[in-house]
């Protein structure tokens, strides 16, 4: 019995190993698409991680004025993506966080009901390790605003993804080693971006003054 759950989970891990090339080797020839693709599944049902950052990368290298197309196209797919999550998350409830979010639920459930805005924007412009669907799921189970997720993480991703489009055409090859030799200081400039991001979305959208 054993042995038979063990091979049909070799079986689905080696499926998901040829899935997993198969995208790497054929979606940049789709150029934004299968970067807006890559984005979508890595922020919803499977895990691609990092593979999106270097297709940004490597596609702005080739095609310098079509990098904010190539940043767009991966923001936009994360945030598809991260909806799926977020809605399903919503339907769940705590049963759903609780199956997924482990040992770093509550830290995750603190920083959501103190922030929300700049807890979902901070994750998603971190790269991995960072575990961003569990800040989606919480997102959905404790009931954010789905036009307050959804601005958060356009700031994050958009900032992300755009820093490393920008990088990549000033740097071309050498944008990799860039980020990983000043990743402290990116993380502070996509820090106080995030910063400007809330207090902006704050104003647009507070409520005006109740009329004497």
């Amino acid at each position: 019995m054993g042995k038979s759950v063990l091979g049909k989970q070799g079986a689905a891990l080696s499926r998901f190993l040829r899935l997993r090339h198969w995208i790497e080797a054929t979606v940049p020839a789709l150029g934004a698409g299968g970067i807006f693709l890559i984005a979508f599944l890595d922020s919803s049902f499977l895990t691609f991680p990092v593979i999106n950052d270097l297709l940004v990368i490597e596609l702005s290298i080739l095609h310098p004025l079509r990098m904010p197309l190539y940043a767009v196209a991966a923001t936009l797919g994360s945030l598809a993506g991260s909806l799926c999550i977020f809605f399903l998350a919503r339907k769940g409830g705590e049963i759903y966080w609780h199956r997924h979010a482990g040992g770093r639920g509550e830290r995750v459930r603190e920083w959501l009901a103190s922030n929300s805005f700049i807890a979902v924007a901070a994750s998603s412009l971190m790269p991995p390790p960072m575990p961003f669907k569990i800040f989606v799921i919480g997102a959905g189970v404790f009931q954010v605003s789905a036009r307050e997720f959804s601005l958060a993480l356009l700031a994050g991703r958009g900032f992300r993804y755009f820093a490393i489009g920008f990088l990549a055409v000033r740097y071309g090859q050498a944008a990799e080693h860039y980020l990983l030799d000043h990743k402290i200081v990116l993380a502070l400039v996509g820090l106080t971006f995030l910063l400007l991001s809330y207090l902006v979305t704050r104003l647009a959208f507070r409520k005006p003054p109740p009329r004497r």
